[in-house]
């Protein structure tokens, strides 16, 4: 009996996925167990396996379609066994850019079938549909390798339904061997919005506009935490980083400032018994935030080296799901690209995160003298409903303090 491969549900917030690559085709035999495809959900690009052995009799989406919640990917069952019952039943449920080969094969008999003294006029039905309202309509696979080829959109006729320009029209595209124009044109490029980046827009904006923000800004001499980590960098094996630094110090400020350490939850505020500090971390998509668990607990080096670990896999999409949930505080950390203050969006459910700053050479006075001094600005961004002026003030100096001395967070 046919069994369907349906979308997943592969995150606790997904409500549908990207196909990223098949790694079967029709006709293949697989096995329980077997992995048939890649998908992106908002978290990660995770496997999909199957759950029965059979033959691959249909696939039903092209590479970089959405598919909701629980529609049909693929069909698996015995050779020659007739589907026609749930081809159908998927075609019903709307009709989709991921329309399959029958659509494609339709149109194109059709085309065939049209009188051979009209192809003039058939080419140009073709390009108008496939351009309506200005907008060029392709899969995101054609648009994709268009991208990557450097080919025209405008210039491919399409061969998919009403016009659509598909992969094997990418493929078998020729560029006309016309002379160079003197002025080119530069289209507009529509790009997907991905599955985390659409999570991202939703998740800050929800955070944004519901949570009450307001900041408060401090200026940290760095000259004490310089010159420790260059101390302890000289007796370990690894490296620490000014990052490393600042997040162990906030753990440590989140122990004495428990009511940082919280989260809103409509009608009660938690205040949660372990410190998790979120690291935000920058990949194509956008901002991830990998959480380092514990991490009042955990030395300079141990931070040092799951942040690292955690980065790379971020940057591979590689991230197990428990290891970007269960934060309770975030730090975000421009200073690599030289952005000397900002101030970000609290990452929910956290009551507050910290934007941190680049380390400037700056004059300070010391003692009545001008003297060159190292300084680094830092901004929390709280949540006013769980969060006070004066509260996030406290944490502030002690977070500066600490920072300022940095031996009182090594011992």
């Amino acid at each position: 009996m046919a069994v369907k491969i349906e979308m997943p549900k592969l995150s606790d917030t997904q409500d549908q996925g990207v196909i990223a690559s098949w790694q079967i085709e029709e006709g293949d035999e697989v096995e329980s167990g077997d992995v048939v495809a890649e998908v992106e959900t908002d978290k990660a690009t995770m496997e999909v396996e199957v759950f029965d052995s059979g033959t691959i009799l249909k696939i039903l989406a092209d590479e970089g379609d959405a598919l909701e919640l629980g529609e049909v990917m693929a069909v698996i069952g015995e050779e020659g066994e007739d589907i026609s019952d749930i081809l159908e039943e998927a075609a019903s449920g709307g009709e989709d850019d991921s329309s399959s080969e029958e659509e494609s094969k339709a149109d194109t008999e059709e085309a065939d079938s049209m009188s051979d003294e009209e192809p003039q006029e058939q080419s140009k039905q073709q390009a108008s549909s496939s351009s309506e309202n200005g907008r060029i309509k392709a899969s995101p696979l054609a648009r994709k390798m268009a991208e990557d080829q450097g080919i025209t959109l405008s210039k491919v006729e399409g061969s998919g339904p009403q016009g659509r320009i598909i992969k094997r029209d990418i493929e078998s595209y020729e560029p006309s061997e016309t002379g160079t124009p003197a002025a080119v044109s530069h289209e507009d490029q529509e790009h997907r919005v991905s599955q985390m980046r659409k999570t991202i827009a939703g998740r800050l904006s929800e955070s944004k506009f519901s949570s009450p923000h307001f900041y408060e800004t401090v200026s940290i001499d760095m000259q004490p935490a310089w010159d420790a980590r260059k101390e302890i960098n000289n007796t370990i094996e690894g490296k620490i980083s000014f990052n490393d630094i600042v997040v162990k110090a906030c753990a440590a400020a989140l122990r004495k400032h428990p009511e940082v350490n919280s989260s809103w939850h409509g009608d009660k505020i938690i205040e949660h018994g372990n410190v998790n500090v979120a690291v935000a971390v920058a990949i194509e998509e956008g901002l991830v935030t990998p959480v380092i668990n514990n991490t009042d607990q955990k030395g300079l080096q141990q931070i040092g080296d799951e942040t690292r670990d955690l980065a790379e896999k971020a940057r591979n999409r590689d991230l197990d799901l428990d290891q970007m949930e269960g934060s309770t505080f975030t730090v975000s950390n421009l200073g690599m690209f030289g952005i000397e203050e900002f101030t970000a969006i609290i990452n929910p459910p956290n009551a507050c995160i910290l934007a941190v700053g680049a380390i400037q050479e700056v004059p300070v006075v010391e003692n009545g003298e001008v003297v060159p001094g190292k300084r680094m600005k830092i901004t929390l961004s709280s949540d006013h409903r769980i969060v006070d002026g004066a509260m996030a003030a406290q944490f502030l100096n002690t977070l500066q303090t600490m920072l300022e001395n940095p031996l009182s967070i090594v011992l």
